[in-house]
């Protein structure tokens, strides 16, 4: 396994991240728990959750999971272990976004889900334009203070979100984000225009998910040729639209001898600033096969040739202006 510094932090985490969103609704428990035990023995050390996966409102099912997994396995030490907090986790007012109420409420619920003292990586899931950056660095703050969380980091933010909270957080003397975890992949490049180089002046990691695009970065062309599902409505949506763009992907893969999904994760790990990608593994053979991408590498020539068939934006303001 490869590591690397969590942004600007001493904090070393895998270069590929386990994802958990699909443990409970798509993965029995003892699967997601037998997920676990070999991400671990193959070194994988970041696992990366959320209170709202499981998606039965307020009961953060998948959080549970996990925390069963903690209980029995006696691991916690060996993980550094992210979860999030922004979405609705009730029927009433005050629970959903960053107030400094729903934050203090839901670190408890996690905490307590997870059967955990701590959490290393706090991240607000989304940008909530109702509350000052004041209010929500004084609740991570405390939580900081209290031993509750250790690192604060962000999700789905805009540029400009990463540079008003880490400015906010100067004001405070305190350490304020250290990571960002954007949609981002070969065929959606948007987060270079104004996130990638935010994270870079602020000195977060930044943590990609859906790297696979929903699978039309997969191999999904001949998965349909071979009879095999082509995943959701939204994946349908996402490959006529990039039709083209993918089956030229998949012809230079063929060329080169690798497997479309490594090559889209390999991609991510040749990008700078980039800690690891979010891999979200259904099954143990899934699992196992993320991991060959570590040791994909990329020359010159082949990324150029990947620029070629999904351009990116170009540079931050000279793509939208003259």
């Amino acid at each position: 396994m490869q590591y690397t510094y969590l942004g600007r932090t001493g904090l070393q985490v895998s270069r590929l991240v386990l994802g958990t969103m699909n443990f409970g609704p798509d993965t029995p428990e003892d699967v997601s728990h037998a997920i676990m035990d070999r991400a671990l023995d193959l070194g994988i050390n970041f696992f990366d959750t959320a209170n709202i996966y499981g998606w039965r409102l307020g009961e953060g099912w998948t959080e549970q999971i996990i925390g069963r997994w903690l209980a029995k396995s006696v691991r916690r030490d060996d993980i550094v272990l992210a979860t999030k907090v922004y979405e609705p986790m009730g029927q009433g007012p005050n629970t959903r976004g960053l107030s400094a109420l729903h934050i203090r409420r839901q670190v408890e619920d996690s905490l307590r889900r997870l059967r955990t003292d701590h959490i290393d990586l706090y991240q607000a899931h989304h940008i909530d334009r109702a509350t000052p950056w004041e209010e929500f660095w004084q609740a991570m703050d405390l939580l900081v203070d209290q031993g509750k969380i250790l690192y604060v980091g962000s999700s789905n933010f805009a540029g400009w979100h990463i540079a008003q909270a880490n400015e906010a957080a100067r004001r405070r003397h305190s350490l304020g984000l250290v990571s960002e975890q954007s949609l981002y992949n070969l065929a959606e490049r948007t987060a270079e225009l104004e996130v990638l180089p935010a994270a870079r002046e602020y000195g977060l990691g930044v943590i990609p998910w859906s790297p696979l695009y929903g699978g039309i970065l997969g191999g999904i062309l001949r998965k349909t040729h071979a009879g095999r599902a082509s995943g959701s409505d939204l994946t349908a949506k996402r490959l006529a639209a990039n039709r083209e763009r993918v089956a030229a992907y998949e012809l230079f893969c063929d060329e080169i001898g690798h497997p479309p999904a490594d090559v889209a994760l390999a991609w991510l790990l040749h990008q700078p600033g980039i800690t690891g990608p979010i891999i979200g593994p259904r099954t143990l053979d899934q699992l196992d096969r993320s991991l060959q991408a570590l040791d994909l590498r990329l020359g010159a020539s082949e990324l150029a040739r990947l620029d070629e068939i999904f351009p990116g934006p170009g540079p931050a303001p000279e793509a939208y202006a003259w």
